[in-house]
């Protein structure tokens, strides 16, 4: 560069200084300023804000990972984030106030810590208007949580001691597709289930039920009720359902009393388990069954009728899998014509 065009240079830059001064300024600045002042305005800030305990990902910068710290305590929690990990710490509460900069949450991940029901703010959770996924299974909660954002999609709050589940408890949540409760104490859902329009798998299993919910939603896709105390079923149990596949309770004390005639002869099932109930007969099953579980119970004939009404070459069962050990039946009761009506069976245990 030549001595008059390092002169212009200075002078040209020189000409800017009053104009930037003026303003208190260095026009320059973002020359030699640190790189969060050059370039911050073009990129999200991906350290700033967070906790020394958790981790921040630059990469990922909407989630923060503070799972299997030995947190006691809520940690701060940036408005950036939107996929927050606690898992796997001994965090005893949430207050009202916790949650209240994370308005833009869309996973909450609470299971295996310590929170109780009283040390869950009624108000901590109302905020949330666009969480999606909440998980607060493995805790020691007596009380399903209340105010919860009606965006959930999937709620998991399975292995608590919840004693009831009440109908103000899930209204609203018409998004709510999965709900995993089972491994509770609960007694009774009376209509609670009635405003889950979405739901498509339902886990109660592990609870203290004696019947049925009176209201399921419609949607299902797969229903799980094992190991309660369910002793009979109502009335036309699964004709609404247009959906549904899978329905497992084993492990009740259902007895052919408590099930209605041709209570599981409905087309679209795909599984059934009534395994570990006192049957003494196998209950008539739809020809599109291909899995039927019913070992550990006392039945003491093999009814060919319960699978095929009718046989011959276009007539049969689609079954696949078919246990009956554990009951009062051997190979030898099994007739010979069986060969045609469950010619796909690949697996019958007796």
């Amino acid at each position: 560069m030549t001595v008059t065009m390092r002169v212009v240079t200075v002078f040209l830059l020189s000409a800017l200084l009053p104009l930037s001064y003026s303003h208190g300024r260095d026009p320059f600045a973002w020359l030699y300023g640190p790189q969060s002042q050059r370039f911050g305005s073009l990129q999200a800030d991906t350290t700033g804000g967070c906790p020394d305990e958790c981790d921040c990902p630059p990469t990922f910068p909407v989630a923060m990972y503070c799972d299997g710290r030995g947190l006691t305590a809520m940690p701060t929690i940036p408005s950036r984030v939107k996929y927050l990990y606690l898992q796997n710490n001994a965090i005893t509460a949430v207050s009202d106030s916790a949650l209240v900069n994370a308005t833009n949450l869309v996973w909450l991940m609470m299971h295996h810590n310590q929170l109780t029901s009283d040390a869950i703010g009624k108000k901590a959770f109302m905020q949330l208007q666009g969480l999606e996924r909440l998980y607060l299974q493995h805790n020691n909660l007596t009380d399903f949580p209340s105010n919860l954002p009606r965006t959930l999609r999937d709620l998991r709050i399975n292995h608590n001691q919840i004693k009831k589940v009440t109908a103000a408890d899930l209204e609203g949540m018409d998004n709510l597709t999965i709900l995993y409760l089972h491994d509770n104490a609960v007694t009774d859902m009376g209509t609670s289930l009635k405003a889950l329009k979405s739901l498509t798998l339902l886990d109660i299993s592990s609870n203290k039920l004696t019947k049925v919910p009176e209201v399921l939603p419609e949607q299902l896709h797969q229903l799980y009720l094992e190991s309660n105390s369910i002793d009979s079923l109502p009335e036309g149990f699964l004709n609404r359902f247009t959906q549904l596949q899978y329905v497992r309770m084993a492990h009740n004390q259902l007895t052919d009393k408590g099930i209605p005639s041709n209570t599981f002869n409905v087309t679209g099932l795909v599984e059934l388990d009534l395994s570990y109930n006192k049957l003494e007969r196998i209950p008539p099953v739809s020809t599109t069954l291909q899995h039927l579980y019913m070992q550990a119970n006392q039945i003491k004939e093999f009814t060919l009728g319960s699978f095929c009404s009718v046989v011959d070459v276009t007539n049969f069962s689609k079954l696949q899998t078919l246990r009956l050990d554990g009951n009062e039946i051997s190979r030898q009761d099994i007739p010979t014509e069986s060969t045609l009506c469950l010619r796909l069976a690949t697996s019958i245990e007796v």
